[in-house]
């Protein structure tokens, strides 16, 4: 199926009403730091914390009259949606993870009446788990990123930066399983195809990253990370966000866990904003000179802000996080 710019339009159409429309905000320290205006998109203003809520409920307005049960496979804020979107439906979810998501997302995804399924210790164990309860329940399985109803819905965040800022550059996307840069790359280089757009990602377990230098879906080992919700991979038979990300993206760049760490330190002391570390990865890109010759105006998406507090608190406070076998150890924020 190739997706198009119709696609989107048709699920703002679907979506109106069900999600928030959220605000681009200028951002002086990163403008002032970078030479150019800089804006960062509100994700983190979604009622479930995520933009996963858009490609969700695009999803879920789309299932058969005869489905009882939602299923998913998530590492949290794509689970949390998806249960989000099945209560507001009157429907049942289950949403499959593995060990590696944090408490604080499970429990999120318990208030909303979820049914929670810890397996394995990767993402890849827990679609196993999905793909197996919706072949023999017979529940409705809704894809993280490999949906066009999914990637339509979150494609309705890159229609929104370039209706309010259309003179936009460069555009800023967080990476994982490519749902988000998929549709935001393909709404914003419908409009403009000039548009300059990066995927970010951490250097450690980045599945996409290395499917696109492997020039085919592979697998990666998982592990902990500031930027939980980037981790997992992204199918073998990815069908969709696989080959659009290779098609839209103009290149792919890594950060390290110390550059996120500083990066949700910076956003939080100089702007005021809190943002989970797979939100952050655009600052953190920029923080580190690893996209030194981009054209502004510039617009980043802060995808989400569903972070354990305690862990923040230690972040943007200089105290040691700890990652089980990865460590770090926090330090002032640098402006």
């Amino acid at each position: 199926m190739n997706l198009t710019l119709a696609d989107i339009l048709a699920a703002r159409q679907t979506l109106a009403g069900e999600i928030v429309r959220t605000p681009l905000l200028p951002s002086p320290f990163m403008s002032g730091l970078t030479g150019v205006p800089f804006h960062l998109k509100m994700e983190t203003m979604q009622p479930t914390g995520a933009f996963k809520l858009r490609g969700a409920m695009n999803a879920a307005r789309k299932v058969s009259a005869e489905t009882h049960t939602l299923v998913c496979c998530s590492t949290g804020n794509h689970g949390r949606a998806v249960a989000f979107a099945a209560r507001s439906l009157g429907l049942r979810a289950v949403i499959c993870m593995s060990s590696l998501v944090p408490q604080t997302k499970i429990d999120a995804i318990k208030a909303l009446g979820a049914e929670i399924r810890i397996v394995g210790t990767s993402q890849d164990a827990a679609l196993a788990d999905c793909q197996l309860l919706a072949g023999e329940q017979g529940f409705t399985e809704i894809s993280p990123f490999d949906d066009p109803h999914v990637i339509a819905g979150q494609g309705t965040v890159g229609l929104e930066i370039l209706e309010d800022l259309p003179g936009l550059q460069t555009l800023l996307i967080p990476l994982s399983g490519g749902g988000l840069a998929a549709g935001a790359a393909l709404a914003a280089k419908s409009i403009n195809p000039a548009i300059r757009i990066f995927g970010l990602t951490m250097d450690r377990g980045a599945a996409m990253k290395a499917s696109l230098d492997a020039g085919k879906p592979v697998e990666v080992r998982e592990v902990e990370s500031l930027a939980d919700s980037l981790g997992g991979g992204i199918g073998l038979n990815n069908k969709l966000s696989f080959h659009m990300c290779r098609a839209l993206l103009d290149a792919v760049v890594l950060v390290t866990e110390e550059e996120i760490r500083r990066a949700m330190q910076v956003l939080y002391h100089e702007e005021g904003h809190v943002a989970e570390g797979a939100g952050v990865v655009g600052i953190a890109a920029c923080l580190a000179g690893k996209l030194p010759d981009f054209d502004g105006p510039v617009a980043t998406i802060l995808s989400g802000r569903n972070v354990d507090m305690t862990r923040f608190t230690s972040i943007v406070t200089g105290q040691d996080v700890d990652l089980g076998d990865y460590h770090l150890r926090g330090t002032s924020h640098a402006a």
